[in-house]
């Protein structure tokens, strides 16, 4: 499995900012963080007309917590400025069972 350096996360939101939810890219994972970074554009292109307003944001993800990670915490400010993060549930860090691989986490 090729590790992943970044997530591609996009957020499309209405005039008044108050009402946000994510879109889908066409490739949303990474191998580096500066291919996150090229994507991105290309990305905002795919979905222009979407939404009112759309935000994106690479994220970095530590290779050490990959296979851990299992939900994107993210927030838009009124100002359009994107606040995210990849989390990790109190729920999983107390399991030792196997845990399930993540969609967003494989390379589409």
């Amino acid at each position: 499995m090729e590790h992943i350096a970044a997530l591609l996360l996009v957020i499309g939101c209405s005039n008044t900012m108050a009402d946000c939810r994510e879109l889908q890219v066409p490739r949303s994972v990474f191998a580096s963080a500066e291919q996150c970074v090229a994507e991105r554009p290309f990305a905002l292109g795919d979905v222009q007309g979407q939404a009112d307003n759309i935000v994106a944001k690479c994220l970095a993800v530590d290779p050490a917590l990959e296979d851990d990670y299992d939900k994107i915490v993210w927030n838009v400010r009124a100002d359009g400025t994107l606040d995210a993060s990849l989390a990790i549930s109190s729920l999983v860090m107390a399991s030792n069972a196997a845990r399930p691989e993540k969609d967003y986490l494989h390379q589409q």
